[in-house]
């Protein structure tokens, strides 16, 4: 079933009644449609919450499946626990219309009435965040398949964020070391920017695509209400941006205003927001300094063959840029550069020549070793269509007159077929 079938019957029905009859009139929909599974939670995870989108999800099933007051029961059990969850409301009110045949169009019905034009945009939200997650449901992660952004996890920090905007759905994966491959933990529905797009220039409304890692927590105490329980500050703009001109700074994924359980896909000034009960179980996972999040227009999805390829790909050629590197063969080693190099010191690829031939000069012998390392394939809707690789690592450098250890990070572009360093510098976010 076609997302545009399910916004024409969203905005002609009440809710309810139009999730039963698009089901009913896609019986694909109507075989495949469940539940997600239930989350992979590892044993340090905080006690579990209660999952109010499941619940809201299995009353609209439970109505798919002819047991009206089976769905009524559990509305009422969610309103009860998530009192602000307003969509539960709404539902919950079509549910008694639906019972007692007075169910019509969202606005005009017996027990919901948009009384002006406020309220009416509030119901038109509600509709479109019920859409949203409806979408989701319908359109599961191909099995077997995974993020083609997340190749590699440090293991000594193994959690990962993905953001897929046109779904509104953040995937929380964890780096699995016995199969090294990224697992599943949870998905959680969010809201986006008010305009559609990558982010170019401040006050666009756009939430940017992108490599990101989170920099800081802001705790509850020291936040206005409107950003709920917690906010983690981004890295935005980062290297990549900034070399862009992207302008703009303050995205953060945040909580919710404590009146609300959640907002409308499309309603931040550019942050990614979360329900607070959502943010709540996230939370430990979101580490300063160390958790990436990757923010797409649209999360592609790769099976295992092809995913085990790219990653191969990408770790031979940070090994080739390393054993170039500890050759001393300055030829060797700039070979692996790209012709647009640029770093926070040199501008460009012929300033980064003359710097390294004066350190050459000077050493006897090098011995360069990589650890903590995490790949991450950048969305090529922010790279003005590159390949590109950002690779994160504890760089430990030896030689005969200079000893280092240091957060680094590369950004990796594909140029005739094979990678090379687009960018270098610290990672000290």
């Amino acid at each position: 079933m076609s997302r545009g079938l399910l916004q024409a019957l969203c905005f002609g029905y009440g809710l309810v009644l139009f999730v039963v009859e698009a089901l009913a009139a896609d019986p694909l929909a109507l075989a495949t449609l469940s539940l997600p599974q239930s989350p992979i939670v590892a044993t340090t995870s905080p006690p579990p919450q209660p999952d109010a989108e499941e619940q809201l999800l299995q009353g609209v099933l439970a109505v798919k499946q002819g047991d009206l007051e089976g769905a009524i029961e559990t509305l009422e059990q969610l309103r009860q626990q998530v009192p602000n969850f307003h969509l539960a409301h709404l539902i919950y009110a079509d549910l008694l219309s639906l019972r007692t045949g007075q169910i019509g169009d969202i606005g005009l019905g017996t027990l919901v009435t948009a009384t002006d034009a406020v309220s009416s945009q509030r119901l038109n939200n509600l509709r479109s965040e019920l859409l949203t997650r409806i979408g989701a449901l319908l359109e599961p992660i191909p099995p077997d398949h995974y993020p083609r952004s997340l190749l590699l996890l440090d293991e000594r920090h193994p959690d990962a964020i993905v953001v897929d905007k046109s779904t509104h759905r953040l995937y929380h994966y964890r780096w699995d070391s016995a199969q090294q491959l990224p697992q599943l933990q949870h998905d959680y529905y969010v809201s986006t920017g008010k305009l559609r797009g990558n982010k170019q220039v401040r006050g666009d409304l756009k939430t940017p695509e992108g490599v990101y890692f989170v920099t800081q927590h802001i705790p509850d105490s020291q936040l206005p209400e409107k950003y709920g329980i917690s906010a983690f500050t981004l890295n935005y703009p980062n290297e990549l941006d900034r070399h862009l001109n992207r302008t703009g700074y303050g995205i953060w994924l945040h909580g919710t205003e404590r009146i609300y359980y959640s907002r409308p896909p499309l309603d931040s000034e550019g942050c990614v927001v979360l329900p607070n009960l959502d943010l709540s179980q996230l939370k430990p996972y979101l580490l300063p300094g160390r958790t990436p999040v990757i923010v797409t227009e649209a999360v592609e999805w790769l099976d295992v063959a092809t995913w085990q390829q790219q990653q191969q790909g990408a770790l031979a050629a940070l090994e080739l840029w390393r054993q170039s590197w500890q050759s001393g063969d300055l030829e060797r080693y700039l070979k692996r550069y790209s012709e647009s190099f640029w770093s926070d010191s040199d501008a460009n690829l012929e300033r980064w020549r003359q710097r390294k031939q004066q350190v050459a000069a000077t050493k006897t012998y090098q011995d360069i070793a990589l650890e903590q390392l995490t790949l991450l394939r950048y969305p090529k809707s922010a790279s003005e269509g590159r390949e590109l690789i950002v690779a994160n690592f504890t760089q430990h450098y030896r030689s005969n007159n200079y000893t280092s250890v240091m957060q680094k990070r590369l950004y990796l572009t594909l140029e005739q077929g094979e990678w090379r360093v687009l960018y270098e510098g610290a990672a000290d976010d």
